[in-house]
């Protein structure tokens, strides 16, 4: 997602979008540069921590070498950007992203780590004008599932890599596959409207549960060897019930589907959340399943 001019639709903290965000991501990057990606800024650090088990399975199917020249999609507050960089110590790692917030965030990050290597630029890969060939690797940690038009978005990626260059990235399966959700979903079902994750083809977080769907995408866009493995590791929640409470109840779209609940429903909302949570507990934290898909291919 490249380098914008800063203008265009703004987002719904008033952040103008780079123009060369398509027309039907605008909601996307509206949100991703409103409320939501102020939250992520606010909470990087449990971000990290909550993808602990999930990020080196990333790393290792990406295969970064010292010179590798890496592409990171969707890559938000740069965590694995700067862990793409520390593999690829004489090479080059470009995140892109549409959320203004997050990018702040990431090059604060890298200014701190020593890491001149990498850069980060704001748009949207579904659209930007990529160098073609201008990189061995691309990778995205749960960054590809928001693209309106996949199939366009995956060629654009693949005119990206050079001739036999890596793609690797991390997406969710199904939602009734990932605990760290239906266990709070459960929980609060009685007392709120809970929203649609899971709409077959849309753009969100389980854009891509069927792996059918994946192959064909990748296939099309012009890459082969392609290989999909189920990856199931624990996520951290938070310290203890209270903290994971106060972070889920946080969340804008939390905020907004409790808004719309009565004052006796918010109570019991958040007494039965803390409750299914406490049986999660352990030595380190609340700790709850989680579900993806690691997906390798080759440009051809």
């Amino acid at each position: 997602m490249g380098q914008g001019n800063d203008q265009g639709v703004a987002g719904d903290g008033g952040t103008p979008l780079p123009d060369e965000i398509a027309a039907d991501n605008a909601e996307q990057g509206g949100a991703w540069n409103g409320d939501d990606g102020r939250y992520w800024v606010q909470h990087r650090e449990r971000q990290e921590a909550r993808y602990r088990r999930l990020t080196p399975h990333l790393m290792a199917a990406a295969g970064i070498q010292a010179d590798s020249r890496v592409l990171d999609i969707g890559c938000g507050s740069g965590g694995t950007s700067l862990e793409a960089a520390r593999a690829a110590a004489e090479g080059a790692v470009l995140g892109v992203d549409v959320s203004a917030p997050m990018l702040a965030e990431a090059r604060k990050q890298a200014a701190g780590s020593g890491l001149p290597q990498v850069t980060f630029e704001r748009g949207d890969a579904q659209v930007h004008r990529f160098e073609d060939g201008a990189f061995d690797i691309a990778i995205s940690r749960f960054g590809v599932m928001f693209f309106a038009d996949p199939e366009a978005a995956f060629a654009n990626i693949a005119r990206a890599l050079r001739p036999g260059g890596q793609l690797a990235f991390l997406c969710w399966r199904s939602v009734r596959d990932n605990p760290y959700l239906t266990v709070p979903m459960g929980a609060i079902a009685p007392y709120v409207q809970l929203p649609e994750l899971e709409a077959p083809g849309a753009p969100g977080p389980f854009s891509l549960v069927d792996t059918d769907r994946i192959e064909k995408l990748l296939d099309s866009a012009g890459f082969d060897e392609i290989t999909i493995s189920a990856v199931d590791e624990p996520m951290w929640m938070g310290t203890d019930p209270d903290d994971v409470v106060a972070y889920q109840l946080g969340i804008p779209a939390s905020r907004a589907m409790l808004a719309e609940a009565s004052a006796e429903a918010r109570a019991k909302t958040e007494t039965a959340l803390r409750e299914a949570l406490a049986e999660h507990q352990g030595s380190d934290g609340v700790t709850l399943g989680s579900a993806a898909w690691l997906v390798t291919a080759r440009r051809r």
